[in-house]
């Protein structure tokens, strides 16, 4: 079973080639890059893109733009192809590439996107309970690490690959494959245009 799976949720974009589990190939770059980096990874692979059985796309939450980029490439990869598509939460997949971390997404507007017992939620930075020694792992967590690291957190250096939503995980945590169309993001607050289009003037 060979998997596509990609993120374009944060400023980072990722992506990988999965084979029965085993990881191919795996790239990080821009959003605007994902569709060249597959191509340079089939080609790598000795494959084509006709070979793909499924496709895995992260849902965000992240930037509006970035998922949007995803979500549509997914469709247009999964309509010409006629393969199934399944979604992966990009705060699941930062949680499963570092053992028990809290995945942190800078969400802009001075917020952070993060995990909370009850789901996936946006809230200000000053507001994350952080137990003593959680490691807390995204591009929020490098963002607004002195607060994090002042309650305690631990947060890995900047640059480690821990920040990275990658996607051999998401192919990893994909569980429920259909049409394209059924993969919905999760944005969690309104899309920014939407909500300065609101403000009060």
């Amino acid at each position: 079973m060979l998997t596509l799976a990609f993120d374009t949720a944060t400023d980072v974009a990722t992506s990988a080639l999965v084979l029965d589990g085993e990881p191919l190939a795996e790239r990080a770059s821009k959003s605007v890059r994902v569709l060249l980096d597959v191509d340079d990874m089939l080609r790598e692979a000795g494959l084509e893109a006709r070979d793909l059985d499924r496709i895995v796309v992260g849902t965000g939450p992240g930037s509006f733009t970035g998922l949007r980029m995803g979500l549509a490439t997914a469709r247009a990869l999964a309509f010409s192809l006629e393969l199934p598509v399944a979604g992966v939460s990009t705060l699941d997949a930062l949680a499963a590439g570092s053992r028990a971390a809290l995945p942190v997404i800078d969400a802009r507007r001075r917020e952070i996107f993060t995990l909370l017992p009850e789901g996936p939620a946006a809230l200000a930075p000053e507001a994350v309970e952080v137990e003593p020694g959680t490691r807390c792992v995204g591009d929020g967590a490098v963002r607004y690490r002195e607060l994090l690291e002042a309650r305690g957190a631990e947060i890995p250096p900047d640059g480690d690959e821990a920040h990275l939503p990658r996607a051999s995980f998401h192919a990893m945590l994909a569980r429920e494959f259909g049409p394209a169309e059924l993969v919905e993001p999760l944005y969690i607050r309104v899309p920014d245009a939407v909500a300065s289009a609101g403000a009060p003037t």
